[in-house]
């Protein structure tokens, strides 16, 4: 039992070195990009804008991606929903594929 407790008294007696090394990584905070334009509804007829918010293989961006807001990363999640539905915008990446973006139609 002694020497688990000598081991133990070491350790903790020892000063802890810094990590010399690369600085740790601090990312730039995102800012909702809706919030500066003064955005007040999200259309969900609008696929150009909505295609922003939407990753290559269909998935609506999480918001530490996109850099929206929460009030609108919920509005964007629900304007992305219905424009899926009304057939404007992709469920599924295979459509992404074959098309070469998003569905935006000319």
């Amino acid at each position: 039992m002694g020497n688990l407790e000598e081991v133990a008294r070491r350790k903790s007696a020892e000063p802890r070195s810094k990590k010399q090394g690369r600085a740790r990584y601090i990312p730039r905070r995102k800012h909702c990009s809706l919030c500066i334009g003064n955005v007040e509804v999200i259309d969900y007829k609008d696929p150009v804008k909505l295609r922003h918010y939407i990753s290559d293989r269909g998935k609506i961006e999480p918001r530490r991606k996109s850099g929206a807001c929460a009030k609108h990363q919920r509005a964007l999640a629900l304007a992305i929903k219905r424009a899926r539905h009304l057939a404007l915008l992709p469920y599924v990446p295979a459509h992404i594929y074959k098309t070469g973006s998003v569905g935006i139609r000319d």
